[in-house]
């Protein structure tokens, strides 16, 4: 990504699937394009994503490699009430410090299950919460996750996840968010290689990628340009439609409405 135009860098994130239902293929995770699209509206730039097993170690390793990298990271799955979710032993073990139950988390379980024949010990597992942890509400079945240091703990069930993230949201550091255009035609990548590199090299803030596609029985590309600088990007826009033009080849705005994402042929 380009630096931003006013010269101050967008926040930067890191997302932590934790799952070996993610990595079985049992699961399909669909909390990454959430994020992604979530964090960019509010002008932070999601810089990667990892995938890890239910493994203490894996997590504690991958939890403070972000840590350090990254102005933010967001673990999503293991906080529930069974043997295999061990996030948050995984996150106190990350920041060397006890985990015990929290009497605040106590008290939003005790008042949600009503009675302790409900408030099952398994359930009173969500309330273990690592020392000096600030909790995140969770609107949808009320165990929280929470956040140590610049780690939010999220669960991993997508309608869970979001109401979680949108509990923080108004919370996070704020950059400025992108605009994004996209301009597809029936171009393929090895016409405009050279020459698309010549205009990413001659607009420096504005991000611009292209994705080859295939519709309506050809292959094509669509090119996806983003900055946090209006102006820059319908200037940038203007050379990709230029060029593909130069070719005799008539581009469009947007997306085709039935596409493949496809390599050119012999790639």
């Amino acid at each position: 990504m380009p630096p931003n135009n006013n010269g101050k860098p967008a926040p930067t994130a890191a997302l932590l699937i934790i799952g070996n239902e993610i990595l079985s293929g049992r699961t399909r995770d669909v909390n990454l394009s959430h994020f992604a699209g979530r964090l960019g509206a509010r002008g932070i730039q999601l810089c990667e994503c990892r995938v890890v097993l239910d493994i203490e170690e894996h997590i504690v390793a991958a939890v403070n490699a972000l840590r350090g990298t990254y102005d933010l990271v967001f673990t999503t799955g293991g906080i529930g009430p069974t043997h295999d979710d061990i996030t948050a032993d995984a996150i106190a073990k990350a920041f060397s410090v006890a985990i015990a139950e929290d009497p605040r988390a106590v008290a939003v379980l005790e008042a949600y299950y009503g009675d302790e024949a409900n408030f099952t010990p398994a359930r009173r597992r969500m309330t273990r919460v690592p020392a000096g942890a600030e909790l995140i509400d969770n609107p949808i079945s009320r165990a929280p996750g929470f956040r140590i240091g610049n780690v939010y703990v999220m669960a991993g069930v997508p309608r869970i996840n979001q109401a979680m993230l949108e509990s923080v949201f108004d919370t996070l550091p704020e950059g400025t968010p992108l605009h994004e255009v996209a301009v597809w035609s029936s171009v393929v990548e090895g016409q405009i290689g050279e020459t698309l590199r010549e205009i990413a090299l001659r607009h420096t803030y504005v991000e611009i990628g292209s994705y080859p596609i295939y519709t309506q029985g050809r292959f094509g590309t669509t090119f996806v340009l983003r900055s946090e600088n209006a102006e820059a990007l319908e200037a940038a826009k203007a050379e990709v439609f230029a060029m593909i033009r130069a070719l005799g080849i008539e581009p469009h705005d947007g997306e085709p409405a039935q596409k493949t994402s496809a390599g050119e042929p012999g790639r």
